[in-house]
C-alpha cells in the first residue's frame, strides 16, 4: 500500500461516474481542493514529474468529468503535461505514485493505459485535429449526442497544426466539437508571439468583460427561449467583440462560436457553462483563464518555468530539494551548447540562435540574455523554426536551430525542402538525442540519425564529449558548410574541464580512441563513453578490443572503416538511436559496398517503442550500456566468463 491518503470526497471517486453520481455541484470546489492537495502530496515526494500544468487545470478536470459522460464523451488532452488530475479521477489514483517510473503509469495520456485516455499525446497541438476526427466519425456513425472535447493550452495553440485543425473544423459546421483554450500565458517558458498578445487583449479588455458578463447571463437562458435566442445572443456577442476590441474575433472568423474569457478556477461556474455549451451544436471554443501552478502558494509565487517539473520538494515550505553531488560534476550538454553559441556569436556576427519554445530546456536563454536581437524563441512551431532559419541562411547568416530530437520529426519536410534542397548552412542542434528517460516513447530521440542520414547535402554528426560538441559547433559555422546536424543526449557529459579551445574538425573524419586486436567496437556520440567503460571489463577478461569514435555518420570516415574491416572479422556498432537505418546500418552498407565480409553486431534502440524508465534502466534494457557491450563482445568471441556483480546492477 502507498502512504498517500485522499480527502473524504476524493476517496469516494474511483471513476468519473462516481463524481457524477455522488457529488453535487456545490461539492465540486471541495473535490477540486482535495484533488489539488493529492497531486501536491504525491509529486512533492516522488519528484520526477510535471507539476505546475496539472495544478492549473484542476478545476477544469473536475468540471469536465462532472458535466460530460466520459469515457463515452471523448476528452482529448493536448500535450498531456496537465493530465494528472484527469488520471487520478479516472481509476488511477491508487497507482498515481508510480507516475513516470519504470513499469508504472505514463506521465501522458496513453490509449493502452485507460479507456479514458482517448488519444495518446506528448507532442503538442494535436488535440483539435484528433477530436475533430472523432467528432466526424461519430457523425458518420449516427451518434449525434456524443460530445468531443479538446483541451489545448495557449502555448500549444501557436503551432500550425492547431490552426489547420481549426480551419477544417470550421468547415465541418455540424461536427460536435468543443475546444477548451487553457490560457495561462505559458508553455514551459512564457509564451511569445502575436497570438499571446491577441489573447491578452481579450483577457484585459475591461469594457468587453463587463458587457460580456451580461451576454453570458443571457446565454444561460438560451434553452428557455429557444433557437431564436441563440441567434440573438450570438449576434450581440459577436458585435461586442468586434466593436469593443476593434478587431474581428480570430476564432469566429474560423467559424467557431467563441465564449469567454471565463475564470478557469471557478469550478461551479465552469460546470454550468459547460452544461449550457453541450446544447449548442457545431464547433465552439471556450476561453478559460488559468494560472499555472494555481492553488499551491509557492508555485504561484515562484518562477513558473522552475515549477513546471521541480523534482522532489518540501510541500510545507516550497523548498525544492537539490541533490548535491559529493564531487564536482560535468556540465549538461545543453549548457555546453548554450555557453558555446554565445562564444561563437561573439566571434562571428553571422551566428544566430533559434528555438521553438524551449529556450530554458536547450539553454538558448544565455544567448537571449546576452544578445536578444540575435536569438529567437518562435513558439511551439518547429516547422516555422526550420524555414525561418532557412530564410536567415539565404541572407548569409548562420542560424543554429536548436530543437529536441523528438520534436525535429515534426519539421522533416522543411529540413528536406527548405534547407537541404537549397544547401543552406543551417546548423541543427538536436538536443535530447537518444533515450531521455521518464518522458517515454513520445520524447525519446530515437530516429534522428536514421532520418537525417537519408537527406542529400546533410552532414550528420554526434560528439562523444563536451569538447567534441564545442568543436563540431565551431566547425558547423565555417564558410560554405551547408546543412549540418549535431545531436547530443539529455544530461551530463564527462569532462570537468570542458571549456577547451575551439578547433575545427575535418568533416567526415573519426578517430581511433583505443587500440585492440580481437574485436572492434565502433561508436557514434556519447555512447562511446559506454564503450570505454566496457573496454576495462574486457581487458580484465583477456579481451583486446579496439574502439573507434566515428564522430560523423555522414559523410562516414571510409579510411577508418577500411582499417576496421581489413583488420577485424568481428565488429560491434553502438548507437543511442534506432538500429533500423541508423549508424550501424551505415557501417554495414559500407561493408557490403566494399565487398568486406565480417560479423557485425548492431547495438542500439530496437525496432519497438521504448517506454519510460531512467536512462540507465533503458540503456540496459536495450542492450547498449557498458555491461551489455562487454557481454556482447565476449559472446561474439566465445569468451566464457562472469561479469562482476556490480557491473550487472543497473539504475
Amino acid at each position: 500500500m502507498h502512504p498517500y491518503k485522499a480527502g473524504p470526497l476524493l476517496e469516494q471517486i474511483i471513476i468519473p461516474q462516481d463524481l457524477r453520481d455522488k457529488m453535487t455541484v456545490e461539492q465540486l470546489p471541495q473535490v477540486a481542493d482535495e484533488l489539488r492537495q493529492y497531486i501536491v502530496d504525491v509529486i512533492s515526494e516522488i519528484g520526477n514529474s510535471h507539476f505546475g500544468a496539472s495544478l492549473g487545470v484542476v478545476e477544469l478536470s473536475v468540471a469536465l468529468h462532472y458535466v460530460f459522460n466520459t469515457p463515452d464523451d471523448q476528452l482529448v488532452w493536448d500535450v498531456g503535461h496537465q493530465a494528472y488530475g484527469h488520471k487520478i479521477l479516472t481509476g488511477r489514483r491508487e497507482v498515481f505514485h508510480t507516475n513516470r517510473t519504470k513499469g508504472g503509469i505514463s506521465g501522458f495520456p496513453k490509449r493502452s493505459e485507460s479507456e479514458y485516455d482517448t488519444f495518446g499525446v506528448g507532442h503538442s497541438s494535436t488535440s483539435i485535429s484528433a477530436a475533430l476526427g472523432m467528432a466526424v466519425a461519430s457523425r458518420y456513425k449516427g451518434d449525434k449526442n456524443r460530445q468531443h472535447i479538446a483541451v489545448i493550452g495557449d502555448g500549444a495553440m501557436t503551432a500550425g497544426l492547431a490552426f489547420e485543425g481549426m480551419n477544417h473544423a470550421g468547415f465541418e459546421k455540424d461536427a460536435n466539437l468543443l475546444v477548451i483554450l487553457n490560457d495561462n500565458c505559458m508553455s514551459i517558458d512564457p509564451n511569445v508571439g502575436a497570438l499571446k498578445e491577441y489573447l491578452t487583449d481579450i483577457t484585459t479588455s475591461h469594457t468587453y468583460n463587463k458587457v460580456k458578463d451580461e451576454v453570458w447571463k443571457l446565454l444561460g437562458k438560451v434553452s428557455k427561449f429557444g433557437p431564436d435566442a441563440q441567434t440573438i445572443v450570438s449576434k450581440i456577442s459577436h458585435a461586442l467583440k468586434g466593436s469593443i476590441l476593434k478587431q474581428s474575433n480570430l476564432f469566429e472568423s474560423l467559424n467557431f462560436r467563441y465564449f469567454g474569457p471565463v475564470d478557469g478556477h471557478d469550478v461551479v461556474g465552469l460546470a454550468k457553462v459547460m452544461e449550457d455549451l453541450k446544447d449548442i451544436p457545431g464547433p465552439k471554443i471556450l476561453h478559460c483563464i488559468t494560472r499555472k501552478g494555481a492553488g499551491y502558494k509557492y508555485s504561484e509565487e515562484g518562477n513558473p518555468t522552475k515549477w513546471h517539473a521541480p523534482g522532489v520538494f518540501n510541500k510545507e515550505t516550497g523548498e525544492i530539494v537539490k541533490i548535491v553531488p559529493k564531487s564536482p560534476q560535468p556540465p549538461k550538454y545543453q549548457d555546453v551548447f548554450g555557453h558555446t553559441i554565445v562564444e561563437l556569436a561573439e566571434q562571428n556576427d553571422k551566428v544566430m540562435g533559434v528555438t521553438p519554445a524551449m529556450p530554458t530546456g536547450c539553454s538558448l536563454t544565455y544567448m537571449m540574455e546576452a544578445m536578444p536581437d540575435r536569438a529567437f524563441d518562435v513558439g511551439i512551431a518547429e516547422q516555422h523554426a526550420v524555414t525561418f532559419s532557412a530564410g536567415l541562411a539565404t541572407q548569409g547568416l548562420v542560424p543554429f536551430c536548436n530543437i529536441y530530437s523528438s520534436f525535429m520529426q515534426r519539421a522533416y519536410d522543411q529540413v528536406l525542402h527548405d534547407v537541404a534542397l537549397q544547401n543552406l548552412n543551417v546548423v541543427f542542434c538536436l538536443d535530447r538525442g537518444g533515450l531521455v528517460g521518464a518522458d517515454g516513447a513520445t520524447h525519446h530521440g530515437a530516429y534522428d540519425i536514421a532520418y537525417m542520414r537519408s537527406i542529400p547535402n546533410m552532414i550528420v554528426s554526434a560528439p562523444m564529449n563536451e569538447q567534441e560538441l564545442r568543436n563540431l559547433m565551431y566547425t558547423a559555422q565555417q564558410e560554405n558548410m551547408g546543412p549540418f546536424s549535431i545531436r547530443y543526449p539529455r544530461g551530463n557529459g564527462v569532462m570537468l574541464e570542458w571549456k577547451t579551445p575551439l578547433k575545427a574538425v575535418p568533416v567526415g573524419k573519426g578517430r581511433k580512441v583505443s587500440n585492440g586486436e580481437d574485436i572492434a567496437i565502433v561508436t557514434i556520440g556519447h555512447v562511446g563513453n559506454f564503450a570505454q567503460e566496457a573496454l576495462s571489463t574486457l581487458k580484465e577478461n583477456g579481451v583486446s578490443a579496439a574502439h573507434y569514435d566515428m564522430r560523423f555518420v555522414k559523410p562516414i570516415d571510409e579510411t577508418l572503416l577500411h582499417e576496421v574491416f581489413t583488420k577485424f572479422e568481428k565488429v560491434i556498432t553502438v548507437e543511442d538511436g534506432c538500429v533500423m537505418g541508423g549508424f550501424g546500418s551505415a557501417v554495414i552498407e559500407f561493408m557490403a559496398d566494399n565487398n568486406y565480409h565480417a560479423q557485425v553486431i548492431r547495438l542500439g534502440i530496437p525496432d519497438t517503442y521504448v517506454h519510460h524508465g531512467t536512462p540507465e534502466q533503458l540503456h540496459a534494457d536495450c542492450g547498449f550500456d557498458a555491461a551489455s557491450i562487454a557481454q556482447k563482445a565476449m559472446d561474439v568471441l566465445g569468451v566464457k566468463t562472469q561479469l562482476k556483480e556490480e557491473q550487472k546492477i543497473v539504475g
